[in-house]
């Protein structure tokens, strides 16, 4: 079912249990029955706002209209087991059930089992009541011995007989338990997966398994034309849509058996293949990469043999992604992703298969074809020295098989020419490359990057190239970034420069996803390799700020803010203006002195405007700028004192500034500020215009350059009574200390 309506059942489940435990163990004035029945009626609401609901009771699930709850909850299960337990099949729940409704209901469930079952059954028991709002079918007794004493309980004796071959026929009770599940093909389907998942004797395979399934649909069809031929189609049609539920090693091994020697068998496994629908198919397709967590290649080669035309495997193909999507696998995060290298497999499957004829002789190639129904065991052959079948089993352990495949790809990729061909090996590439980026395997997977890249350059051959761009750039927006997140949060730092170098050979191609797995990353290790992986790509990684400013973290906020001081310019100058109002003081801060850095006349405009807002984190952040003393702040302190004079907060950061120019290096800009409010001020704040003054004068004297004193001989000489007494003042200060 849907995930809104799994939610309303889940809390409707866990409302209907309170409601219970409260109904069973309070005397009826107890106020906790009329808040738990309260709290029911109102989760009963919003379950049944678009009408009836009408719940199909199992053992431990509760379905609407055939679906089940999209995730487990042990309140659904309780809620099913309290109502099977007293033999209700089907609920039906009307919107206008009340409290009353409710607690009549929740006290017969209150009573044991066998109370019921011996006053007539819940059925009869709620009729009695009077009340219309709930509608309850019972579970008929008959049913019930029916499957206690066989039912699914006789397909063991079923599977016993077609895995074990018993000699004889099948009993009356397992064979009515065999038509009956023939009537219902998804309970056909469950006995497909209880055979083949039966416990088998050692030593018993696949091909014992296909030959106890062969027997049991032979079996079926025989049941089936003992009751009448109009019956056989129908069973065959059964037949057909249950091998949905085969795994794919029993799928190709019912398939091999269309090509059976024995005529009458291989018009049977026909007659069934021929009947399986689209729909099976895509069923067939779901439930295994949803039992895999992805495709395999044994089902690639499955649906290439049931599917051998493209369009219609496609059309497949998005029939199963449709089925997965209403299961569990399709809620899950990175179902798409999954999806889209199921469906690359799937579909890329035919180009990958080839024949041998052209380069094997034919008697060779039938001893290869019968080898698979020969086969014996490697240790029971006794004409080969330990030493040398041991060397035989080491070129199949894990590792060496790794590297064949390793070995294979990268000579496919050299010495195929053709684009058609190539492309598919470019494709099984970069799954591996992925494959073992996330293993860690980074020398092998660097391999298979260069093979890959080295077709991009110019050096590469042209009837590649496009493919090989292709390629790579799909391989940079993929999960690579994400593996090198993962690993730089625990690798050495001496590996760090691995992994760099692997995505610097992928290019600008990785640097968006990059860009996005920094902007997720909470590890402050893995945040700070990876802004410095982002910044080695020079104006590629700059480009990338837009997705590290939005982040969550603070320290990726601060790599954006990096980026952007490298870059420089008015473009980024309009970026780190929008980060001064970050929520995070550091991130303020380090925006402020990127614009510092930037120096030109609108930057300084920028830190202007900032002041003028008197916002106090920034203020402290510009307070701690002038504390530091930095040389480079001196254009932006002089572009502050020449706009005008300062009123309010800004007072005492005038003064601040004026006395942090005082212990720069002097440089003419200072001078000329220092100067301009030396000789300034108004009459109507003679405190405020003396203090600036003094601070003023005292800088100028402590710049102590030609240039800053001639300032002070000039205020002496041509400034207003009190400017001159303050100049003149600084002068004889510096004359004292020169004598």
């Amino acid at each position: 079912m849907a995930v809104e309506q799994t939610t309303l059942l889940t809390e409707f489940a866990r409302t209907c249990k309170a409601a219970a435990r409260a109904v069973s163990l309070y005397p009826g004035t107890h106020p906790a029955i009329g808040t738990s029945l309260s709290r029911l009626v109102a989760a009963t609401g919003r379950l049944t706002r678009e009408g009836p609901v009408k719940f199909a009771v199992h053992r431990e699930l509760l379905a609407i209209d055939g679906r089940a709850p999209l995730r487990p909850d042990s309140s659904v299960g309780d809620l099913a087991t309290l109502l099977h337990e007293r033999l209700i099949g089907r609920l039906t729940v009307q919107p206008e059930a009340d409290s009353d409704d409710w607690r009549a209901l929740l006290l017969l469930l209150a009573r044991a089992p066998d109370d019921l079952i011996a006053s007539g059954g819940i059925g009869q028991a709620w009729t009695a009541t009077g009340r219309t709002h709930f509608e309850i079918r019972e579970i008929d007794y008959a049913e019930v011995l029916r499957e206690r004493g066989g039912g699914e309980a006789d397909w063991d004796r079923i599977i016993a007989y077609c895995l074990q071959g018993e000699s004889g026929t099948l009993d009356e009770g397992a064979m009515a338990s065999l038509l009956e599940a023939l009537d219902d093909p998804a309970r056909f389907s469950r006995l497909l997966e209880q055979l083949q998942q039966a416990p088998v004797p050692d030593g018993v395979k696949v091909g014992a398994r296909i030959g106890a399934l062969l027997q049991l649909m032979r079996t079926a069809i025989d049941a089936a034309r003992a009751r009448g031929e109009a019956d056989v189609d129908r069973v065959f049609a059964t037949l057909a849509a249950s091998c949905a539920s085969l795994t794919p090693d029993m799928m190709l091994a019912l398939l091999e058996h269309r090509a059976s020697s024995n005529k009458e068998e291989a018009d049977f496994v026909s007659n069934i293949v021929e009947r399986m629908t689209d729909e099976t198919m895509a069923s067939f397709m779901a439930r295994s990469v949803a039992r895999d967590q992805g495709a395999s290649e044994r089902l690639a080669e499955a649906l290439h043999a049931l599917l051998p035309s493209q369009e219609r495997k496609a059309h497949v193909v998005e029939m199963a992604r449709a089925e997965s999507l209403e299961s569990a696998l399709g809620q899950e995060s990175g179902f798409e992703e999954l999806w889209a290298n199921v469906a690359n497999t799937v579909m890329s499957y035919s180009m990958l298969s080839y024949s041998d004829q052209s380069w094997i002789s034919e008697p060779y190639g039938k001893e290869l074809s019968a080898a698979k129904k020969q086969a014996i065991e490697v240790e029971r052959v006794s004409d080969d020295p330990p030493e040398r079948v041991q060397a035989w089993i080491a070129t199949v352990t894990g590792s060496a098989l790794e590297q064949l495949d390793l070995d294979v790809i990268l000579d496919l990729l050299r010495i195929e020419d053709a684009p058609a061909q190539w492309e598919p090996m470019a494709v099984i590439a970069a799954s591996e490359i992925e494959r073992r980026m996330l293993a860690g395997d980074i020398a092998d997977a660097r391999l298979l990057i260069d093979a890959l890249v080295r077709e991009t350059k110019t050096d590469g051959r042209p009837s590649l190239r496009s493919a090989a761009t292709k390629a790579v750039e799909h391989l940079g927006a993929g999960p690579i970034a994400r593996h090198v997140a993962l690993h730089f949060r625990s690798i050495i730092d001496e590996d760090v420069e691995r992994y760099n170098e692997l995505c610097q050979l992928l290019g600008a191609s990785v640097v968006r996803s990059l860009a996005d797995a920094l902007a997720r990353e909470e590890n402050a290790v893995a945040t700070r390799r990876l802004g410095n992986l982002l910044l080695s790509f020079g104006s590629a990684g700059r480009r990338s700020v837009e997705q590290l400013k939005n982040s969550p973290n603070p320290a990726v906020r601060r790599t954006a803010v990096t980026l952007l001081r490298r870059a420089g310019g008015q473009e980024a100058l309009l970026e780190l203006a929008s980060m001064l109002g970050d929520d995070d003081p550091d991130v303020q801060r380090e925006s402020i002195h990127a614009i510092v850095e930037i120096g030109t006349t609108n930057a300084y405009s920028v830190l202007h405007r900032l002041l003028l807002e008197a916002d106090t984190p920034r203020e402290s952040a510009l307070r701690e700028l002038i504390n530091l003393r930095d040389d480079k702040a001196v254009p932006l302190f002089g572009y502050v004192l020449t706009r005008g004079e300062p009123r309010g907060k800004l007072i005492g950061i005038h003064l601040s500034i004026i006395e942090a120019l005082g212990t720069m290096k002097p440089r003419p800009e200072s001078i000329r500020a220092l100067h301009q409010v030396l000789l300034r001020g108004n009459w109507w704040a003679p405190f405020r215009t003396s203090a600036q003054r003094h601070a003023a004068a005292v800088a100028l004297r402590r710049l102590g350059t030609p240039e800053s004193l001639a300032m002070l001989e000039a205020a002496v000489t041509s400034g207003g009574r009190r400017v001159r007494k303050i100049a003149r003042t600084q002068l004889d200060v510096l004359r004292g200390r020169s004598r």
